[in-house]
């Protein structure tokens, strides 16, 4: 009887997968074909509010792990912290990546053509980045389930990786060095 409790949940974690994906398909498909290129302005202050949005999880994520690391196993500030880093990514980190996902390729497309090496690099990072997203998914599930396989100098070394690409992402914006 205590292994249906337990299967349901992996059930239920596939189907908030994929309802964001599919959130996140429907939103690109409603953007391409009903938005016209003189909303430009618009789809990139949409854009601009992901990014920030992605980025404060992106940095607030890793400082949670320092502290659920050094509260131990079992404690009650763990399971805190396990609340507050799984309500982080669902609510702020993960939709914030979708729709800053979808805004930036409408704008590389629709206004960029993808032409320039800023723009080539510039995504690059952001692939990066959004692998290092997928480390941090990972970390929350393997803290969640409390396997404590990285020490806190780890996490505020990683707290520092999320920094690194956003100056290099917005150097490549502004200035368009090639």
């Amino acid at each position: 009887m205590a292994a249906a409790p337990h299967s349901a949940a992996p059930q239920s974690k596939d189907r908030s997968i994929l309802a964001s994906l599919g959130v996140g398909v429907a939103l690109a498909v409603l953007l391409f074909a009903l938005v016209p290129v003189d909303a430009m302005l618009w789809v990139k202050a949409l854009h601009v509010l992901a990014v920030i949005s992605w980025m404060v999880g992106m940095l607030y994520l890793p400082r949670l792990f320092v502290y659920h690391t050094e509260a131990g196993v079992g404690s009650p500030q763990a399971e805190t912290f396990k609340v507050m880093e799984r309500r982080l990514m669902r609510a702020i980190v993960n939709p914030a990546m979708v729709v800053t996902w979808v805004t930036g390729l409408w704008l590389a497309i629709e206004v960029y053509a993808f032409q320039g090496g800023w723009l080539h690099a510039k995504v690059t990072l952001v692939v990066l980045m959004s692998g290092l997203h997928g480390y941090f998914s990972a970390a929350r599930k393997k803290l969640a389930r409390d396997e404590m396989t990285k020490t806190s100098r780890h996490w505020r070394i990683m707290n520092e990786v999320p920094t690194l690409f956003l100056v290099a992402i917005v150097i490549l914006v502004i200035v368009k060095p090639f």
